[in-house]
């Protein structure tokens, strides 16, 4: 039996081709490079950028009118805090009021500034007998205490002492050079709610001894 061999062709090699300009892969990866610089570029100049922001220089107390004079600008970096809830600088302070507490040196929240309106405090002025606790100071919340004094002629011992209002604010504290040495004397300021007035101003004017009592941990 004949067999025949047929010669086959032998294979050509692949030629490989050098991408050009227009190849849809190389301009892909120009495009991701490019892009990534870009990014990166403005990843640093955000983490640079800053807005200034104010900073009370005093404790600030609802009813205060918020005044420059009381304020520090500085410079916080973007992304470090919440921008949107601390009080800009660069923003004009247009009859702003305190309606609750800043200590001083904190960043002055939003929140913190609104209108007098937004208020139901009173101030109400307290001569104490005693020289008060270093803790009472501005900003701080105390409680109020009234001991009424005893009729005369009654051996019942001392009055027992009831409490007229707990968490008042301390907006203001006046100490006389006499209460150094004697004792008495000093004027606490504290803010009422308008609900608690008729009580303590009922106390004010009763025989007996009102007393400050501070909250540990809320002075500033």
């Amino acid at each position: 039996m004949d067999t025949s061999v047929i010669d086959l062709p032998a294979p050509v090699a692949a030629r490989l081709r050098r991408p050009g300009w227009r190849d849809p892969r190389l301009l892909a990866g120009i495009a991701m490079v490019a892009a990534s610089v870009l990014l990166g570029s403005w990843v640093v100049r955000t983490a640079q950028a800053t807005v200034p922001v104010y900073v009370s220089r005093v404790a600030l107390v609802p009813g205060d009118r918020l005044e420059a004079s009381q304020l520090v600008v500085v410079d916080v970096r973007l992304g470090t805090v919440n921008l949107d809830h601390y009080l800009r600088a660069d923003e004009a302070l247009t009859d702003a009021v305190v309606v609750r507490v800043v200590g001083r040196g904190e960043l002055v929240p939003a929140s913190a500034v609104g209108d007098a309106s937004d208020l139901d405090l009173r101030p109400v002025s307290v001569t104490l007998e005693h020289v008060p606790s270093k803790d009472v100071t501005v900003g701080a919340q105390a409680d109020l205490w009234f001991t009424p004094t005893p009729a005369s002629g009654q051996n019942e011992g001392p009055a027992e002492p009831r409490q007229l209002a707990r968490d008042l604010v301390v907006s203001e504290v006046t100490t006389p050079d006499s209460a150094f040495s004697v004792g008495g004397g000093t004027q606490v300021q504290v803010l009422v709610p308008s609900a608690q007035l008729p009580d303590i101003l009922a106390a004010l004017s009763a025989d007996g001894t009102l007393d400050v009592v501070p909250v540990p941990g809320t002075g500033g």
